[in-house]
């Protein structure tokens, strides 16, 4: 019985979590988990990243350098995003970045280190006697990438953050993958920013990351990173 018991709470404990393994064009699921989007280090237990100064708040890869993942064409202005395995389960923003490859290096091989990578999603809550986000038990974190992004290849990099236990410091739970898109009929010459680094961006006390979402429940939310790019 007792060992029942453990079974069944560290399944619970997995389900509560979720990973981003598969890329969205216009609200379709394309390919296979893990086609074009990197093999994460938590691909099989779900778990989150919770240093942020963590090498892996940046795409949280299993085996960096591998070249594993698939790169998917898409269109600027379509639907784009990520599948949820199996669904967003905590309190927390969803929050989108790109980091355009320099030239000569492929989305399939760059690291995507260095000040590269800039914010084209930022999920707000609605305040009330609780705070509740538009991600809560979502399958999917879509949104239509700006027109006006250069064309060429990308790394996509979705980040929800659960906040649910985040009044501690270390407390909040980064779940995220990287997918890698080339993107045809952008607008050319827009420059896309701020960009930061990941890591970099973010610090263990920012407002958004060291927050206490439960009482006294926040009348404001400040996300962390930068601010939106937009065209």
């Amino acid at each position: 019985m007792k060992t029942s018991l453990l079974l069944a709470a560290a399944a619970t404990a997995v389900s509560a979590h979720y990973t981003f393994p598969q890329m969205t064009v216009n609200g379709a699921a394309v390919g296979s988990a893990w086609e074009s989007v990197r093999k994460t280090v938590d691909w099989q237990d779900n778990g989150p990243v919770t240093d942020v100064t963590s090498q892996n708040i940046r795409c949280n890869e299993l085996a960096p350098g591998t070249a594993s993942a698939t790169t998917l064409n898409v269109t600027a202005g379509a639907t784009v995003g990520f599948a949820a395995n199996p669904d967003v389960y905590h309190p927390g923003p969803a929050q989108l970045y790109l980091a355009k490859v320099p030239a000569g290096q492929t989305a399939a091989t760059w690291d995507g280190s260095g000040q590269v990578w800039f914010k084209i999603y930022a999920e707000q809550p609605t305040f009330g006697s609780q705070l509740t986000w538009p991600s809560m038990n979502a399958k999917q974190i879509n949104i239509a990438l700006p027109t006006c992004l250069p064309s060429g290849e990308y790394l996509y990099r979705v980040e929800h953050i659960g906040l649910h236990v985040a009044q501690s410091k270390g407390g909040a739970q980064f779940y995220l993958s990287c997918g890698q898109i080339n993107i045809a009929g952008g607008g050319g010459d827009a420059s896309p920013g701020p960009k930061v680094a990941l890591p970099g961006a973010y610090s263990a006390t920012d407002p958004g990351i060291l927050i206490n979402i439960n009482y006294p429940v926040p009348t404001s939310y400040t996300n962390p990173g930068p601010a939106v790019f937009a065209c």
